[in-house]
């Protein structure tokens, strides 16, 4: 499956780290660090280098098929996304992750876009708490 580089309006092929990162993001649930992604790939005996693994995450970005969390310290987290427009609500204890839709978010963004003369407008909302685990464990 070739896809179009949103910056360069090239046709990107798919690449074998790539392929390795999206299989592994597969098996796991939560947000990962690059640096988790590749010591776990590493595990699987896969010899990516962490540079890789950061441009890999990045294209895969880029082409929808991932989400990616920032830390309240700029570390980016990165997981499996579903294809359509969600928003987050992350456990701050244990990484517990769920998406979730909000037609009034949307409404609300819509409506302050127009107001103050925007358009083509994107937004991301990432919600952060405590799970009912965390909160009783």
């Amino acid at each position: 499956m070739s896809t179009t580089d949103p910056v360069q309006g090239t046709t990107r092929r798919p690449s074998r780290q790539r392929s390795a990162v999206l299989a592994l993001l597969a098996d796991l649930d939560g947000f990962r660090s690059a640096q988790e992604l590749h010591a776990l790939l590493r595990e699987r005996g896969d010899t990516v280098g962490l540079a890789t693994v950061y441009r890999a995450l990045q294209a895969l970005v880029d082409d929808g098929h991932l989400d990616v969390l920032r830390s309240a310290e700029g570390e980016a987290s990165y997981r499996r996304c579903s294809p359509v427009h969600h928003h987050h609500l992350v456990c701050r204890g244990c990484g517990t992750t769920a998406e979730v839709a909000d037609p009034p978010v949307e409404r609300w963004a819509a409506r302050v876009a127009a107001e103050h003369g925007f358009v083509d407008v994107q937004h991301q909302v990432e919600v952060f708490g405590t799970c009912a685990s965390c909160r009783t464990g």
